[in-house]
């Protein structure tokens, strides 16, 4: 009897994610004027981070008993996306305590959005990106997989600085 797909639980010999530098002209940059469709409606990125925002970013949330696609383990820093989300989810209390209001973005639809931030709760807005508008505007890391383009994953980029 096979043991159902846990997108929390990473497999061992993943490969590490390197920064290579592909978010490196972040640091300093200004937030877009950019509004994005969410899980909690509209989100103006500009006024997200009129103070400190957190906005990461990740390729595709997993769902129980779905395993991933074939060749997902293959790029590095691609598995692990419901864990670093979930990771925010249960530090969101510390950061809203240090003034951060947080954020993350796909490239997934918006039904799809909802449906990941209502199964795992999230407390904040959890953005979807379909037209990859968030990436034409701060030049932000993709790659291809299964005729999709996908965000890279924000673990192991550098700190984009705020407005």
């Amino acid at each position: 009897m096979s043991v159902p797909h846990d997108p929390r639980v990473l497999p061992p010999g993943l490969p590490a994610p390197v920064d290579d530098g592909a978010a490196a002209h972040l640091e300093g940059a200004t937030v877009p004027a950019l509004v994005l469709d969410s899980s909690r409606g509209p989100v103006d990125l500009v006024d997200l981070s009129a103070q400190r925002g957190v906005v990461y970013v990740y390729p595709r949330t997993g769902k129980p008993g779905v395993p991933p696609p074939d060749g997902w383990d293959a790029f590095p820093g691609a598995r692990g996306c419901t864990p670093q989300s979930c990771a925010f989810r249960d530090h969101a209390g510390d950061l809203a305590a240090h003034g951060a209001r947080v954020a993350g973005v796909s490239a997934q639809t918006l039904d799809e959005q909802l449906e990941f931030a209502e199964r795992n709760h999230m407390p904040f807005a959890v953005l979807a990106d379909p037209e990859l508008r968030l990436r034409d505007a701060l030049g932000l890391p993709t790659f291809d997989f299964g005729g999709a383009t996908l965000y890279r994953g924000s673990r192991g980029s550098r700190r984009a600085a705020g407005s």
